[in-house]
């Protein structure tokens, strides 16, 4: 009875912080075109009174502007309130996600959440209490990793707005950005992580070809396409080690000889990356990811975004890249058992998704 009552003010706090969180953005939030209104009467008596907009956040906020009515127009994305209201939060990061898994697993720990289903992260918006959370998970023995997000979808529940941790991105990440989020309104599937992040940085990836086909900033689109490829090898050398250490962890090897495999293999994805960082002449981007104690958390976090690509961007394709007829499809696979909808996108995604 303690320990059921220990987890109930648990959670109780955890809903407490979340909801506190979301209440705070809320009230943060300004409409873009009352910022962008030279003439707006300002009430000093607010929270959070409206200031003047520099001309930097002006044109940002200009922007955003053209990217929401692209992503309306063109890609067919949810035509609401998200991203018509801004708001400065005055931290780098909007919030931070927990993941965790065991020591010799990739199989992340999940937790469970009204209208989100089951997902393998814990998110706060406090970055201590996420630190604090972490550190009760690691007694526990379990691999950890904590990441800060610069953005996340409320699934239309509110204007999910444009935040100063986003704004200074370049136009082809703001895009991105405001793609990805919106593609998850379009469509969700609870507790199907993978299939969710998977489904969106495809939309993501094709609103972007678009908005570079209606958009002639040749400079920006060339940086982003280098990115992306060396992104695309980033996660590569990742998902590269973990199929290596995937075998030693189902092995009947000692707990010892695991460990001391998976610190080898640890030790031999850096050393992979700094020729990776040798052959783009020094380019630095994920020195901070391998700057930390990696663990599975860390590899098992970096396929959730990528493990059922190839399978949505075949159907996208399938689909005459049509994106009406792209998403009635999606629909589709959401409608089918877990079993008969991975076992349509592993014969979308051929042998990149079945080797997996």
């Amino acid at each position: 009875m303690a320990a059921g009552s220990a987890s109930g003010c648990t959670t109780l706090a955890y809903y407490g912080q979340a909801i506190g969180g979301q209440l705070d953005i809320l009230a943060r939030s300004q409409s873009i075109d009352e910022l962008l209104d030279e003439q707006r009467v300002v009430d000093s008596d607010e929270r959070f009174p409206q200031t003047p907009v520099s001309p930097q956040l002006r044109q940002r906020l200009l922007t955003v502007q053209r990217i929401r009515r692209f992503a309306t127009e063109e890609l067919r994305l949810p035509d609401n309130g998200s991203y018509t209201v801004y708001a400065d939060l005055e931290r780098p990061m909007v919030a931070w996600n927990v993941i965790a898994t065991p020591e010799f697993s990739f199989k992340a720990k999940t937790w469970c959440y009204p209208f989100a289903g089951c997902v393998p992260y814990r998110g706060y918006f406090s970055h201590h209490r996420a630190d604090s959370y972490a550190a009760e998970l690691r007694a526990e023995g379990l691999d950890v990793r904590v990441a800060g997000v610069a953005a996340y979808s409320t699934l239309g529940w509110f204007r999910d707005p444009v935040l100063n941790t986003q704004v200074k991105r370049n136009d082809v990440d703001l895009a991105a950005l405001i793609f990805h989020e919106l593609a998850h309104q379009t469509m969700y599937l609870p507790g199907e992580a993978a299939f969710n992040e998977s489904f969106a940085t495809t939309v993501e990836t094709e609103g972007l070809r678009r908005w570079q086909a209606a958009n002639g900033s040749p400079a920006e689109f060339e940086q982003h396409r280098m990115e992306q490829a060396r992104h695309a090898e980033f996660v590569a050398l990742v998902l590269d080690a973990r199929a290596k250490l995937e075998p030693v962890y189902a092995s009947a090897a000692t707990d010892s000889e695991k460990r001391s495999a998976k610190a080898e293999h640890m030790t031999a994805l850096r050393n992979a990356y700094a020729l990776l960082k040798k052959r783009w002449n020094g380019d630095d981007r994920y020195d901070r990811w391998f700057a930390q104690d990696l663990n599975n958390a860390h590899l098992a976090s970096v396929e959730l975004y990528h493990q059922l690509v190839p399978a949505f961007q075949a159907l996208l394709e399938e689909s005459g890249r049509n994106l009406d007829a792209f998403y009635q499809q999606v629909r589709a696979l959401s409608r089918l058992t877990p079993e008969a909808r991975m076992a349509r996108l592993q014969e979308l995604g051929g042998e990149r998704l079945s080797a997996r």
